[in-house]
């Protein structure tokens, strides 16, 4: 087929996107091409808020033909966490036949080089970003986001970590040069001479195993930083998340075709009900590069098991929150009551832990005692979520009956501050929308101590009575080194415990963010500038993005001639 894109017409069109991407990366400044407003959408091609609607609705009840060969069979079960079915059938593969047609386009793809790959690559992610609405709404719908959540992480901030992955990609790939001539001088004889030429090459195939909470926010990292580096990609998403990742990749395939290669290089691999296909295709000899996102468990066994492959996992940890004192106690508990309050603290970011000394703390407001802090908290998440429609619009719903069943348990743990209650949703009467539970423990007990030391995903946290906070800062230091944190936070005035804390999390490999009290939160991280966890400890053992997270996905190969 003749390739309707070319590359010198994809470069003319994106090669400024890339420059800029590259800029970000380099200074660590604000700067995203994808509007995060809703309003923004809805002219030069992109969908408006309507259609977005429309195009999602017509999907529901339809089979999606990806035109993937290896089809046996049409599989597809999800319910949204709002209550409805979406009813949409997609290809189940017969990998033998399918992992050979993926191989078979890599070399063209590699052959392309660095920059037209990052190019293609940019070409599906403004074509998924001219969708944002319509993916917003199948963000919604499979992971249980409130629909701005949905359309700012699940949209704009997905794509900004799929763009930034790219231009890591790019930096490592163009690193060393194409060709080189080489000249050893030999004294009085002829100088040694080569011709020196290096190709980046790919791994092989990988695999994406998709996550319910963040389909494209999580699954977009891996997915363009192996396509960038000329490996094929396989995408495995959670069986009741997988729209938005089953439309990712109709978008890349047709974008591929279109640039003349083959679009079996991106593919999806949807599973009948409790196939469990994610262990059989991550130990496939084909199978080169993996990146997961999900439970501790599963994140361990392909770590110890798929030995063929490069795995990047970002799997669980407890995060915590050491607070020891304060200038603005107000904008404090306001700040923490929003951390934990959204998306129903479902986000792998969610602090979990509050580590408060027993004795109290001091503030703007004068000193506060250890039951006034989580008391004042309480009352600070309470008055966030009072009316029912702001409620809805920050907690989203629970993403599914584990979730829920871990918040009822929690209440039995120890002592509660603030009850959980269920809100109803007008618009989705089938939603499971709950607010989150606040539970005092005591660590100086050790019965105590199971509870604070687990991960509780989900709308749950622990107010975490210490003896000062140095004695804080070590449990902090140990639990990000049993268990692993993906985020940290603390809040002090004094700056010996500030160093301390930071020591801490610099030895431990854990982002701190420091007294935050304004419109900028914990769980919240932005492409081009944050890192996503750091690989340093339990619970990730690689960082979004940075160049270790690309390097790995291509090796140089080199061929040498006499000049």
């Amino acid at each position: 087929m003749a390739a309707e894109l070319t590359t010198r017409d994809l470069i003319a069109k994106h090669r400024p996107t890339l420059d800029q991407a590259l800029e970000a990366i380099r200074t660590r400044a604000y700067w995203s091409p994808h509007p995060e407003h809703p309003k923004a959408y809805g002219e030069n091609g992109s969908l408006d808020a309507a259609a977005g609607k429309a195009a999602f609705d017509a999907l529901l009840g339809t089979r999606l033909d990806l035109g993937q060969p290896g089809t046996d069979d049409w599989v597809g079960a999800e319910i949204s966490p709002y209550g409805i079915e979406l009813g949409v059938t997609y290809p189940h593969a017969d990998v033998d036949e399918l992992l050979p047609a993926m191989k078979a386009g890599q070399r063209a793809w590699r052959d392309a080089g660095a920059e037209a790959r990052a190019v293609v690559c940019l070409e599906i992610l403004k074509r998924i970003s001219d969708r944002t609405h319509e993916f917003a709404h199948a963000v919604m719908h499979t992971s249980g986001q409130a629909f701005m959540m949905a359309f700012q992480a699940g949209g704009p901030h997905a794509q900004d970590r799929g763009l930034e992955a790219v231009a890591y990609a790019y930096v490592e790939q163009v690193r060393t040069p194409d060709t080189a001539e080489w000249t050893k001088p030999q004294g009085k004889r002829d100088p040694l001479a080569l011709t020196k030429q290096f190709t980046a090459v790919p791994r092989g195939i990988a695999l994406v195993i998709g996550c319910n909470t963040f389909p494209t926010w999580n699954g977009y990292p891996g997915l363009f930083a192996s396509l960038a580096t000329g490996n094929a990609v396989l995408v495995k998403p959670h069986p009741r998340a997988v729209l938005p990742l089953a439309l990712t990749v109709q978008v890349a395939r047709q974008v591929l075709a279109e640039a003349g290669f083959d679009p079996n290089l991106v593919a999806l691999a949807a599973e009948r009900p409790g196939e469990g296909i994610a262990k059989t295709l991550a130990t496939r000899p084909e199978i080169r590069i993996i990146d997961y996102t999900g439970s501790t468990a599963f994140g361990d066994w392909l770590e110890a098991n798929a030995r063929q492959a490069q795995v990047y996992t970002e799997k669980a940890g407890v995060n915590t929150v050491l607070v020891d004192s304060t200038a603005n106690y107000k904008g404090m508990l306001s700040n923490l009551a929003f951390s934990l309050s959204l998306y129903s603290g479902q986000m792998c970011t969610t602090p979990q832990n509050l580590l408060i000394p027993r004795d109290g703390i001091r503030t703007d407001e004068g000193p506060k005692t250890f039951d006034e802090v989580v008391a004042d908290l309480a009352r600070s998440v309470d008055g966030l979520l009072g009316d029912d429609a702001r409620a809805n619009a920050l907690l989203g719903a629970i993403v599914n009956p584990d979730v829920k069943a871990r918040l009822e348990a929690a209440a039995g743990l120890g002592e509660v501050a603030l009850a959980s209650r269920e809100i109803s949703n007008p618009e989705f009467p089938g939603a499971v929308v709950r607010t989150p539970v606040i539970v005092k423990l005591d660590g100086a007990k050790p019965d105590d101590e199971a509870a604070y030391m687990s991960e509780c995903f989900g709308p749950v946290s622990f107010a975490v009575a210490v003896d000062s906070a140095a004695e804080g800062a070590e449990l902090l230091r140990r639990t990000i080194r049993e268990k692993g944190a993906m985020t940290v936070g603390a809040y002090t005035t004094d700056e010996e415990v500030e160093q301390t804390v930071q020591e801490v999390c610099l030895e431990e490999a854990a982002q701190l963010s420091l007294n935050l009290t304004g419109g900028v939160y914990v769980n919240q991280t932005a492409a081009f500038s944050d890192f996503h966890g750091s690989g340093g400890n339990p619970a990730a053992n690689s960082a979004l993005c940075d160049g270790a997270f690309v390097a790995n996905r291509f090796r140089v190969v080199e061929v040498r001639r006499e000049a």
